[in-house]
C-alpha cells in the first residue's frame, strides 16, 4: 500500500460536500409531518443532515461500526498520566473481548467494533486486533517530534483506508474512538496549536491526575510546543511534532468516512481533536461529522466551537474509547424513525392550515417575546 502525501492530497480533493438537493427534500418532508414545526428539535436537524450525507431522504443506519485506534505515546515517561503505559495493551485486547465500557455499550446497541493497532508499545498476537502498527509508540514530544512527517501521513492514510474498507463491508454509520495512555496530553498540544489557545485554557486532567501532575502536564505541553514549533497551517506538521499515531489515524478515518459519504460519529476529547485535524485538512469532511456527548475535558468545547458543531447530549462522560458513539447512534436511529415512519398531515387526515400564520416566525419561544 502506498502511503504518500500525493495520495493523501488526492483523497482530500475527492471529498465532496453535502447533497443540497437531498437536504431540501428532507426539510420539505419534515415540514409536512404531522407535528408543530420544529417540535422534534435536533432529531429533525439530524434527519436533514443525514440526507445531505447519503443523498437519500430516508435512511437506515442498521449496520453500525466503531473503529478504535490504539497507540502509545512516548510522553508518558514525563509523568503526565495516572495510568501505566501497560494499560494501553490490556485495554486494546479487552476491547475485542467485550470487556471495556465502549465494548459493552456497543454490544448493547448492536454496534460492531474493529480495533486497530497503529502504535501500541508491545507485540500483539490477538487475531481480533487489526495490525497496522507504524512503530512501538511515538517519541517523547518533550524531547523532540513525536514522529516523522512520513509516519504522520501513513497514520492518516491507514485511518482513511480502514474507514473506507469498513464502509465497503456495509457500514452505514461509523464511530471513531481511541485507546492510548497519555493521549489527552498530545491532544491538548495539538488543540492548543490549532486554535491558538493557551495550554492552560484547554488542558484537563485526563483520566485523573494529582495537582502536582497537572502542573507538570501543562509545563510539558507548553515546553513541547515551544521546542518543536509546529506550523498551525500545516496539519501534518502539527501531528508529526506534537500528536500521536492514534490522533492521526482517527483524523484520517473522518476523511475516509466523508469520502465514502457515510455519517461518522465523534466521541470525546481526543476524537474531536482528531475531527478538527480532519476538518483543517479537508473542510468538506465536517459535513459528515456528528458529535456524541459533551466531554468532561475542558478543551472539548473549544474544539467543538472550531468545528461549528454541538454535542447531542451531556452525561458528564470522560472515558474515551468511543463510548459515546453507540449512544449517539441510537439518537440517529430516532432521527431516522421520525422522517421514515411518521405520518404527514395528509396521511393523518389533518388540515394543517391552522399552522400557516406561525410557520414563518418563531411562534414557540417565550424568552424575549413582547407579550
Amino acid at each position: 500500500m502506498q502511503y504518500s502525501e500525493d495520495r493523501l492530497k488526492s483523497l482530500i480533493n475527492s471529498v465532496k460536500g453535502a447533497d443540497a438537493a437531498a437536504e431540501r427534500a428532507a426539510e420539505e418532508l419534515q415540514a409536512r409531518l404531522a407535528k408543530p414545526p420544529g417540535s422534534l428539535g435536533m432529531l429533525e436537524e439530524l434527519s436533514v443532515r443525514l440526507a445531505g450525507m447519503t443523498g437519500k431522504v430516508k435512511n437506515e443506519l442498521k449496520d453500525r461500526y466503531l473503529l478504535v485506534f490504539c497507540a502509545d505515546n512516548g510522553v508518558v515517561k514525563q509523568g503526565v498520566a495516572s495510568s501505566p503505559q501497560s494499560v494501553t495493551l490490556a485495554q486494546t485486547i479487552n476491547l475485542t473481548k467485550g470487556k471495556t465500557g465502549a465494548a459493552v455499550l456497543s454490544k448493547r446497541f448492536g454496534v460492531k467494533i474493529r480495533v486497530c493497532d497503529v502504535g501500541v508499545n508491545a507485540e500483539i498476537r490477538d487475531p481480533d486486533v487489526i495490525d497496522r502498527k507504524i512503530a512501538y509508540g511515538t517519541e517523547d514530544i518533550s524531547e523532540g517530534p513525536a514522529m516523522t512527517r512520513e509516519q504522520a501521513v501513513k497514520a492518516l492514510l491507514i485511518g482513511a483506508d480502514l474507514a473506507e474498507e469498513t464502509a465497503d463491508m456495509g457500514a452505514q454509520v461509523l464511530g471513531i474512538g481511541e485507546m492510548g495512555i497519555g493521549n489527552t496530553t498530545t491532544s491538548s498540544a495539538v488543540l492548543s496549536v490549532l486554535t491558538g489557545s493557551s495550554v492552560r485554557e484547554i488542558t484537563g486532567r485526563g483520566a485523573g491526575i494529582t495537582d502536582e501532575g497537572y502542573v507538570k502536564k501543562i509545563k510539558v505541553i507548553t515546553d513541547a510546543i515551544a521546542l518543536n514549533a509546529p506550523d498551525p497551517e500545516d496539519i501534518v506538521d502539527v501531528l508529526s511534532k506534537v500528536g500521536g499515531f492514534d490522533i492521526a489515524a482517527m483524523a484520517g478515518a473522518f476523511i475516509g468516512a466523508a469520502h465514502s459519504r457515510i455519517p461518522v460519529v465523534i466521541d470525546g476529547f481526543i476524537s474531536i481533536v482528531a475531527a478538527l485535524c480532519a476538518y483543517r485538512l479537508c473542510p468538506e469532511s465536517v459535513n459528515f461529522m456528528i458529535t456524541s456527548h459533551a466531554s468532561y475535558e475542558i478543551g472539548y468545547r473549544r474544539a467543538a466551537d472550531a468545528l461549528g458543531l454541538r454535542p447531542l447530549f451531556d452525561l458528564g462522560m470522560r472515558l474515551g474509547e468511543g463510548s459515546g458513539c453507540p449512544i449517539a447512534m441510537m439518537i440517529l436511529d430516532a432521527a431516522c424513525a421520525v422522517i421514515n415512519d411518521m405520518a404527514t398531515f395528509e396521511e393523518a387526515e389533518i388540515d394543517d392550515s391552522y399552522l400557516d400564520d406561525i410557520r414563518d416566525t418563531d411562534a414557540f419561544s417565550v424568552e424575549g417575546s413582547n407579550t
